[in-house]
């Protein structure tokens, strides 16, 4: 064996700067102390006051345990970096199979073109394509969405070539054309072959968009694929047997492109669906898979994305196979997972969609103390983890005999493997208990990730400089608000159930991994303090009740150091990882409008199934957005424009704080003796921080005029609202 067959095929690499990090923890934690000291020793007499006291030293406290928890994550990231050339120079010639899964369910809130995009990146990765197989599950079960896939698999024969022959990258070709849209001048072959290719997509892309607006497949184009009887039969959406099509057959030598090179295998699946069946929303959708797949390619390692989040780089599978097949920790990981970015970030995110510091800071951390959750999309997984195995201490795998193996295991006519995806394959069965994905909770991914960290595997989480997927992020402000609630939900959800990490996973997996899960399984909690913070102290003012020291008292020190730390802290995080100060601003908006909405509509949501009110729902985040709802977007100015109840919430405590703030000026201005500003001063500077924080929402209900504006119903309930309880306090 040569020198280079004992490095490793990754390396990890702590984070810097952990001196600052300890040095700002310590000291926040002392002022905290000296919080709570500060509480107890001055515990009003008057009843009123006290009950309102109380109210906040609980939020304090919850506040300074939370961030206890969340100190778990940033203690002691680390970042991961492969080496490709070591892994193919040891084992080029055995890689193993690669089978990709990507999930669609709706064909209008996911266009059949972005769908394809994500389809076309992951079959053009940098990898022997006989050993790629990709499957799309349409839980849609839409003819249109299988016209589309067989449209694209035409295309590819020219699009293959094309992204090798020129390095393409990336190799969405949606993405890749609409980023330069003018024709290359510096290469004639290149951009005569840019202009043919180019002209192509757009022609096919034309053809699906006119089959989308006819809503049906003609006469003549069915005839193409004997796939589309099965929608002559009277397949429909919540009703149709299992739908099951090899659109290309890399198995088959005749699968080549057009320069006579083989070409991934591309294979269609509409789970079967009856009325009267639970058919688990996407977790169901990806056991199907999982058993479908282990009968046609049953390769060892999986990957999983989602329709929108195509590839942004092709060497992602040899990266991640970098940390499989390294000698001496490889065997221990079941799954590496990319984050999830989106490529319609604007330059200051106004929704905060970026999750910029769990990306960039919490993830490496979790890493760090046993690897990060699963996350849902740009995960590869091992199968046999995925499917329910234990970890097998000291168990090395031999990559030759895996592949051999495997091939021998998948041989299996269609219509044997359509059975493994029927409505009653699970029943009586341990898929989505013990095997797959975990059923009966709104972040099943979160759940899974855990089950499979305390059957003895670990995770890895890996970052690489060219960002392996890029998704579409929300563009209003009530489609991110809406997303947020569903994970909290869920989240909270587990933390309530027996798979709280603290008790699941107590003797199983390390204990900083427990209080990892923690930060994310508690968001919900958060909404209660946060209320109760910007609504009781506020109201208080209206009554002269004083929360908080005096401006000219050393206790206010402590509250000053706290409050300026975190913040200063947070913003050089957020400025370390790239984001703006703008960015920065929205960031800290955004946290706090989803505990105001998405959080406590988390927790109504988890009270409303526990007492048997609800079921578990599934809302797809619609990846459309009109060209109004884009351009204001692409403006960074918050959309509003539809009645919700999340907004009535985030109206209404805005203008509370206004009122309120409002009302103390012009008292101070009329009588000054009538009020202790030095008292005051905390609860009033409190109270124009959360109004700075909400000038989009002045905006919105007072100087707007377009139709993203606040509705004039939601500012007229909300002023009531506002207005009624300041009266209630006042009188």
């Amino acid at each position: 064996m040569g020198r280079d067959d004992y490095l490793p095929l990754f390396e990890t690499r702590s984070a810097k700067g952990r001196l600052l990090y300890w040095l700002y923890a310590v000291t926040v934690f002392l002022g905290v102390l000296s919080i709570c000291v500060y509480r107890v020793r001055h515990f009003p007499e008057q009843e009123l006051k006290r009950w309102a006291w109380i109210g906040v030293f609980m939020a304090e406290l919850w506040y300074a345990l939370y961030w206890l928890i969340t100190q778990s994550v940033r203690y002691s990231p680390v970042y991961r970096y492969t080496f490709k050339d070591r892994l193919s120079r040891r084992y080029e010639e055995v890689l193993p199979g690669i089978d990709i899964f990507v999930c669609t369910a709706d064909p209008v809130l996911e266009p059949p073109v972005m769908v394809i995009n994500t389809v076309l990146t992951v079959m053009a990765y940098n990898y022997p394509p006989e050993k790629l197989n990709v499957y799309l599950s349409d839980d849609g079960g839409s003819e249109v969405m299988f016209y589309a896939l067989l449209e694209a698999s035409q295309f590819s024969k020219i699009w293959l070539p094309f992204c090798r022959k020129f390095k393409v990258e990336p190799r969405s070709p949606g993405i890749y054309f609409s980023s330069a849209d003018e024709i290359p001048v510096d290469d004639v072959i290149f951009a005569k072959e840019w202009q043919t290719v180019k002209n192509l997509f757009q022609e096919m892309k034309e053809r699906i968009n006119e089959i989308m607006k006819l809503g049906r497949i003609p006469d003549e184009l069915q005839k193409q694929h004997k796939g589309f009887r099965e929608w002559e039969l009277g397949a429909s959406k919540r009703d149709h047997q299992t739908i099951l099509e090899i659109l290309i057959d890399g198995r088959d030598s005749k699968a080549m492109d057009v320069e006579g090179k083989r070409l991934p295998t591309l294979i269609y699946m509409a789970r079967e669906k009856k009325p009267h069946y639970q058919h688990n929303f996407k977790a169901g959708a990806m056991n199907a898979l999982i058993r479908v797949s282990s009968r046609i390619s049953n390769s060892p390692i999986i990957l999983n994305v989602d329709c929108d989040q195509y590839s942004n780089n092709s060497e992602s599978v040899r990266d991640a196979l970098c940390f499989f097949m390294d000698e001496e920790m490889g065997d221990n990981i079941a799954y590496v997972q990319y984050p999830q970015y989106s490529n319609n970030i604007t330059k200051n995110d106004v929704y905060g969609n970026y999750l910029r510091i769990i990306v960039e800071v919490e993830l490496p951390g979790a890493d760090a103390n046993g690897g990060p959750p699963y996350i849902g999309s740009g995960c590869f997984h091992r199968r046999d983890a995925l499917s329910g195995k234990k970890h097998e201490k000291e168990s090395k795998i031999d990559w030759k005999k895996e592949n051999e193996i495997r091939v021998k295991e998948s041989a299996s006519t269609l219509e044997e493997t359509k059975i493994l995806a029927g409505c009653s394959y699970e029943e009586n069965s341990q898929w989505g208990k013990e095997m797959g994905l975990k059923y009966g909770c709104p972040v099943e991914d979160i759940l899974t990730g855990l089950s499979v960290q305390c059957r003895g595997w670990r995770s890895v989480f890996f970052n690489p400089e060219r960002r392996g997927f890029l998704g579409v992020a929300p563009t209003s402000l009530l489609q991110s608000l809406v997303q947020h609630t569903r994970w909290s939900e869920g989240h909270i959800q587990i933390f309530l159930s027996k798979y709280c990490p603290l008790l699941y996973g107590h003797g199983k997996i390390p204990l900083q991994l427990q209080i990892s899960y923690c930060c994310y399984n508690l968001w919900a909690a958060n909404c209660l303090a946060t209320l109760f913070y910007v609504i009781v102290p506020p109201l208080c003012l209206l009554k002269a009740i004083t929360l908080f020291p005096q401006l000219s008292s050393p206790w206010v020190l402590p509250y000053a150091y706290v409050f300026l730390a975190k913040y200063s802290y947070s913003l050089g995080e957020f400025l370390w990882s790239g984001g703006t100060l703008k960015g920065w601003y929205n960031d800290q908006r955004m946290w706090l409008y989803k505990r105001l909405t998405s959080h406590l509509y988390g927790i109504y949501g988890t009270i409303l199934r526990s007492l048997g009110f609800s079921k578990l729902s599934f809302q797809i985040t619609s990846k459309v957005a009109d060209d109004d709802v884009s351009l204001r977007y692409e403006q960074e100015i918050m959309e509003f424009g539809t009645v919700s109840s999340m907004f009535n919430i985030l109206a209404t405590i805005a203008l509370l704080n206004l009122l309120t703030f409002l009302w103390i000026m012009a008292r101070l201005i009329i009588n000054p003796q009538t009020t202790d500003l030095d008292s005051s001063a905390v609860q009033i500077i409190l109270s124009g921080l959360v109004m700075v924080i909400n000038r989009p929402v002045y905006e919105g209900m007072f100087f707007r005029t377009d139709k993203g504006r606040m509705p004039s119903s939601i500012t007229y309930q909300s002023l009531i609202l506002a207005t009624f309880a300041c009266l209630l306090a006042l009188y």
